[in-house]
């Protein structure tokens, strides 16, 4: 006969040992033995979560904080199950029910912290992440982590602080080294220059080393006035990911084919989802969306709900496509049957419980340029407004840039010409969503929007059917929350530092410039 007590050691020290596979079988042969012991349907769905099996780790996981409801990590690790899948208005009651439990253990204030990044509730994964940090001081990541979520609240004193805590604790945290170079303008008599070449000196092979210490001198060389120096740092700290990625300029441009072959006439009038909540700010990464979303959120009737990734995620699930990739050709091709209606009522969902509790609500996903014509369909009454930018400030701005290295959108910004081809290409459907839906999306130009503010934000507020607001031209007085690249540029009144800057870079430019002017694109020197 079997003796539990034989089966629970085994499952225990499977799971110590991550030996996921064996946790789970292990499990399997004791629930029936045990079926009301918390920590078996605990382990049993930690394995699950691991292993990818996120139906039977969401009810496992369930059942676990059912049994042994006082459990801070159980429900902690079913936070982040939920978040895992997007179920986020559950996610964060469920971490909310952690947090009153006062967890014991610092991972478990470490994965509620990442939860509510996650969900957007970046006050709240600041207190998660220093309660972390206090109960293990000399753990490195927990510092980052709250570094960050300090930055996307706008505390930037605090964050430095903790990002040299970081630093301090684990020199080779490289990610850190960037974070801290961002975090404000160098000067001469104080940055980190001499620090980033030593370490990048002394780690030649290590990949992820060349590429953030050298984005990191990319940065501190430019605010120092040594442009020459910051491309050079800048193509040193893109080579390692050049090297690694798939992106062919053939893929891309076949995936905006396919996007046009998709919507080929003027649309008409469709039944999709009959709201008005949702404005969707689009354009090339680092064009001044965030400007645009910040703007337009200081308006008391609405809520920024972020870079969503949402409405990408639900045409994915909802068109059918298995493949690995969220947006390939294979999605683009099957999405063209979607039921519009569907999309657009399960897409205002899944923005609950943030949105909702304001008339309106901004998604800034700039990448949703390439939804625009599924957004026209889902949701016949969203606002769309999209960002225009010097084409070759928007090209340097993209190659200056250390994207998500997971997304699948950003595979071209690690080579300058590559971003190049993507910016025609991104001209090209915005040519034809002009064509195939007129009206439908209001195009703002950056540089106009810093030289006439006033008169730029009353027509964004217009096309959006709001009133005008005299808080929308105070922005960076817009206490909101910011997890964007842009979350230390925003919290500052518009500038102008940020217009021409390729001219700084001009001699380092030459081939863009051709690639562009041979394209037909108009460069303003």
């Amino acid at each position: 006969m079997t003796d539990p007590a034989d089966l629970y050691a085994q499952l225990v020290q499977a799971f110590n040992q991550r030996q996921w596979q064996r946790a789970r079988e292990l499990a399997a042969r004791l629930l029936p033995l045990a079926p009301d012991h918390g920590g078996v349907y605990y382990i049993a769905g930690i394995a699950s979560l691991e292993l990818g099996f996120m139906p039977y780790a969401l009810g496992l996981l369930h059942k676990a904080t059912d049994l042994e409801p006082g459990r801070a990590d159980f429900a902690a690790q079913f936070a982040k199950a939920l978040a895992m899948v997007r179920r986020s208005k559950e996610a964060l009651a469920v971490a909310d029910r952690a947090m009153a439990l006062k967890p014991g253990d610092p991972f478990s204030f470490d994965t509620l912290g990442t939860v509510y990044t996650q969900s957007h509730a970046h006050e709240r994964a600041a207190e998660a992440f220093g309660a972390a940090s206090e109960l293990e001081p000399r753990q490195a990541a927990y510092r980052f982590n709250l570094a960050t979520s300090l930055v996307a609240n706008g505390d930037m004193d605090a964050a430095e602080r903790a990002l040299e805590t970081c630093i301090a604790l684990d020199p080779t945290f490289w990610k850190a080294h960037l974070t801290l170079a961002q975090l404000r303008k160098q000067a001469p008599a104080s940055n980190h220059t001499a620090r980033l070449e030593l370490l990048a000196a002394s780690h030649p092979r290590d990949g992820d080393a060349q590429t953030y210490l050298h984005m990191a001198l990319a940065k501190e060389y430019e605010d120092l006035g040594d442009y020459a120096r910051a491309f050079d740092s800048l193509t040193r700290g893109k080579a390692p990911g050049k090297a690694m990625e798939r992106y062919t300029r053939a893929a891309d441009k076949a995936i905006f084919d396919a996007l046009i072959e998709s919507f080929p006439s003027p649309m008409t009038h469709t039944n999709g989802d009959p709201t008005h909540e949702p404005i969707f700010v689009i354009g090339m990464p680092r064009s001044g969306t965030t400007l645009v979303e910040r703007i337009i959120s200081s308006h008391p009737d609405v809520y920024s709900a972020g870079e969503l990734q949402n409405f990408g995620v639900l045409v994915k699930r909802l068109s059918g496509s298995a493949t690995p990739e969220l947006f390939d050709l294979d999605t683009v091709r099957r999405a063209q049957q979607l039921d519009w209606a569907t999309l657009g009522s399960e897409y205002l969902a899944s923005t609950r419980p943030a949105t909702g509790h304001r008339p309106r609500f901004i998604d800034k996903l700039p990448h949703n340029f390439l939804y625009a014509g599924h957004i026209a369909h889902a949701l016949p009454h969203a606002k769309i407004i999209c960002l225009r930018r010097d084409p070759v400030d928007t090209c340097l701005s993209n190659f200056r840039q250390l994207f998500a290295a997971l997304s699948s959108y950003y595979g071209y910004s690690f080579d300058l010409l590559d971003t190049g081809f993507h910016y025609l290409q991104f001209e090209r459907i915005m040519a034809h969503w002009k064509r195939v839906m007129p009206g439908r999306v209001l195009e703002v130009s950056y540089e106009a929007l810093v030289d006439h503010q006033e008169e730029r934000s009353r027509e964004l507020l217009a096309f959006c059917g709001l009133p005008w607001d005299e808080r929308c031209l105070r922005f960076e007085a817009n206490e909101a929350p910011v997890n964007t690249a842009s979350a230390v540029q925003v919290r500052s009144s518009i500038y102008r530092t940020s217009m021409k800057r390729w001219k700084r870079y001009e001699a380092q430019l030459g081939p863009l410039l051709d690639l562009l002017t041979q394209a037909g694109v108009t460069i303003e020197r």
